[in-house]
């Protein structure tokens, strides 16, 4: 089957005709690497994840139920997306048909938005506990926090679905996918990179930068009466959700960019990016989703004991299976929300 393209200029041409240099067997067989690595260490690792959250009540909590989340939209473009594109790389073609092409891009579309989506949450959910934890049991209950996790994705499918009626997912041989197409409206390509990008990554910076200023406040402070206290735990817990939030900008502004660029002035920016630049943005993007749970493992230790458990236990499978169940039987707890001052602010130890 032949699928209709747009280049980065807007010409249309056909899928079928002369290659681009990504198709060479080199480029092509690093393509498959990266993405097979990204396949194996995206399921292995959010699983992981997932089963670590059920297992052990310490990350039982309302903030970690968007963490969840974001492990879900990270391992679901690793159970169908990513292996037809996979397939597309090893036949050279894309050969699962339309219907496969339209279903892999929104979902796709799906797991990148929820992505920013949930970090958003999750920022916001930091950024309460730690300023505002006066009321942060009562905004974060278990009920309240299911509501804000469907909000997220409604919001999330709200965003996706203009893709249908712009026909903007579209094939591209040059990275073997079925995606946006960025040449497809101008105005709606910056409309995508303005809401579901730079939006966003203001309102997680603006969380961010918030609770960094309130522990330099702190550590400056003199008197003891002013001096608050957080466990460092829980110090550790924002610290690994920032650089989650970090790794996430810095693997998807490329494209981002690279997209608003050809949007704003297609006729003198499209010709003069380079095949390789596109192509190497859109994989940093895609290796992007295994990387939280390999963040989770370094700079968490209750992530990091869970994790030895569970591959122990592989091993040894009733070991596990007596673990889950034993977990099982507690319920889901909100964290209790950690000492607090006059100015409802959490107690950190600096």
């Amino acid at each position: 089957m032949d699928l209709e393209v747009k280049d980065l200029n807007g010409s249309n041409r056909n899928e079928s005709d002369g290659r681009l240099s990504a198709s060479s067997a080199g480029v092509s067989t690093a393509l498959a690497s990266v993405l097979i690595f990204t396949i194996v260490v995206d399921i292995l690792g959010n699983v992981l994840v997932i089963l670590s959250v059920y297992r052990n009540k310490k990350l039982r909590n309302a903030g970690n139920i968007f963490v969840v989340s974001l492990s879900v939209a990270d391992l679901v473009v690793a159970l169908y997306p990513y292996p037809l594109v996979l397939t597309a790389i090893f036949h050279n073609d894309w050969i699962m048909g339309d219907l496969h092409c339209q279903a892999s891009g929104f979902i796709m579309g799906l797991s990148v938005i929820g992505s920013i989506f949930n970090i958003t949450a999750i920022a916001i959910n930091r950024y309460c506990y730690i300023c505002h934890s006066l009321h942060y049991d009562r905004v974060y209950s278990l009920r309240n926090t299911c509501c804000y996790l469907g909000l997220t994705w409604l919001l999330t499918a709200i965003a996706t679905m203009p893709n249908f009626f712009v026909g903007s997912l579209q094939y591209d041989p040059r990275i073997y996918s079925c995606t946006f197409a960025q040449t497809v409206s101008s105005y709606y390509t910056i409309s995508v990179v303005i809401i579901h990008f730079l939006i966003p990554l203001l309102v997680v910076s603006y969380c961010y930068m918030r609770i960094w200023v309130l522990v330099i406040q702190v550590k400056h402070r003199v008197k003891p009466e002013q001096r608050t206290k957080l466990k460092p735990s829980d110090m550790r817990n924002f610290l690994t959700m920032f650089m989650v939030f970090v790794l996430f900008a810095v693997c998807w502004a490329p494209l981002n960019l690279i997209g608003l660029a050809v949007a704003i002035n297609p006729v003198k920016v499209a010709p003069n990016i380079p095949e390789w630049l596109f192509v190497t943005s859109y994989f940093m993007a895609y290796f992007n989703s295994c990387l939280n749970a390999i963040i989770y493992g370094l700079l968490n230790q209750n992530f990091r004991k869970e994790y030895k458990t569970i591959l122990l236990a592989l091993c040894v499978p009733r070991l596990l299976l007596v673990e889950t169940s034993r977990c099982a039987t507690e319920g889901l707890k909100s964290k209790p929300s950690p000492a607090v001052t006059n100015n409802n602010v959490a107690e950190i130890n600096v």
